[in-house]
């Protein structure tokens, strides 16, 4: 059975337990990471050098690490056509708005979710705070403008495209308040909280 090493309030995990679920892969989550330590022990360092989470281990033994990696990984061995688009302008589609969350999303939203959700009040540097938020609200107008008029990122139906935009999307409606309305991005935020698996690892979840 495929382990899964990582805390599940991590949205690095979150990923790839969405995916799993969409493919109905079986698995088996061990808590890694955070509260949990044992990402620099000896053991999980020769899996993972990084000594971050999530990392995945096969039956025989085949490791890997990097979310979105692990994420088209587990799509291209087990979705058949279902979450990796097969035509190639498609996937590589679906692969750059993979790339933008880690690269272009991800630097706004980890300073506002670590500001807001991880430091104390007393603590918080709202103007820093403040200035990613706006950044962020003119990079997501890119977001918004591919979802007008689309059902979902990439072609018509939910593909690896939309799992980690989807997740720090709900981080930034959960804890911006008085952003811009998004329409187009809202109605794809409210559309996938028809996916179970979205709803189990990352809606029902509190943030923390």
């Amino acid at each position: 059975m495929l382990r899964i090493l990582g805390r599940n309030n991590s949205s690095n995990v979150q990923k790839v337990l969405w995916c799993c679920d969409e493919l109905a892969i079986p698995y088996r989550r061990e808590d890694f990471g955070g509260e949990f330590g044992k990402v620099n022990d000896s053991e999980y360092m020769s899996l993972n050098p990084n000594s971050r989470v999530p990392t995945i281990v096969e039956d025989d033994g085949f490791s890997l690490w990097e979310s979105n990696v692990i994420t088209r990984y587990l799509a291209d061995k087990y979705g058949k056509g279902g979450l990796m688009p097969r035509d190639p302008r498609q996937r590589a589609d679906a692969d750059r708005w993979m790339d933008w969350q880690q690269t272009t999303v991800l630097p706004f939203m980890t300073p506002i979710f670590w500001g807001l959700v991880r430091t104390a009040e007393a603590d918080r540097d709202m103007p820093a705070i403040d200035g990613h938020i706006t950044a962020g609200a003119a990079i997501f107008e890119i977001l918004e403008s591919r979802l007008s008029g689309r059902d979902f990122i990439v072609g018509d139906r939910l593909s690896v495209a939309d799992i980690p935009n989807a997740i720090m999307v709900y981080r930034w409606f959960a804890l911006v308040e008085n952003g811009p309305e998004f329409p187009a991005m809202r109605a794809w935020f409210d559309r996938l909280g028809d996916c179970p698996g979205f709803r189990k690892h990352v809606l029902d979840l509190p943030l923390t």
